[in-house]
């Protein structure tokens, strides 16, 4: 699929040390990519483009060892400037849901324990009958006057 001026692209175009490793799309929870890649392109143009979005499924489900290098050359008269930093992180989260046992990736996983802790800090707060707990203590001598203060005092 790659034309002679993608071809001279791959060659001129300086990719991070991480495109150099394979990614193993079988041992990768396809659904959870295709939601943040999703959700991402849709971030960076602004609005859901479903053109671009299949494209991107399209280029890393064609083949069991995606080339990340080649997906940046394609999505770069999409995604312009963005495509770059879009790509490094997608061969990051990538590259970590392969080695996971259940092909998603640590940084989506603790993103989403985040995510759960916060919504039930959230309700929590929200829930009727919740009144923080504000403590007034004074220390038990408070009461007390020092047997010197009057020294002060007269």
């Amino acid at each position: 699929m790659a034309t002679g001026v993608d071809a001279k692209l791959l060659k001129s175009t300086k990719f991070p040390p991480e495109f150099n490793q394979k990614v193993d799309m079988q041992k990768v929870n396809l659904q959870v990519m295709k939601k943040w890649i999703a959700s991402k392109i849709s971030d960076i143009l602004g609005s859901e483009d479903d053109v671009v979005i299949e494209l991107c499924f399209n280029l890393i489900e064609g083949s069991r060892y995606p080339d990340i290098k080649s997906l940046q050359i394609q999505l770069t008269g999409f995604l312009d400037k963005d495509t770059a930093p879009f790509c490094k992180d997608l061969w990051k989260l990538c590259l970590s849901a392969q080695t996971s046992p259940q092909g998603v990736p640590k940084e989506l996983l603790e993103a989403k324990k985040l995510e759960l802790i916060q919504e039930k800090a959230r309700k929590t707060i929200s829930s009727p009958g919740w009144k923080p707990i504000v403590q007034q203590t004074k220390p038990a001598d408070a009461e007390k006057t020092p047997k010197d203060a009057k020294k002060f005092t007269d």
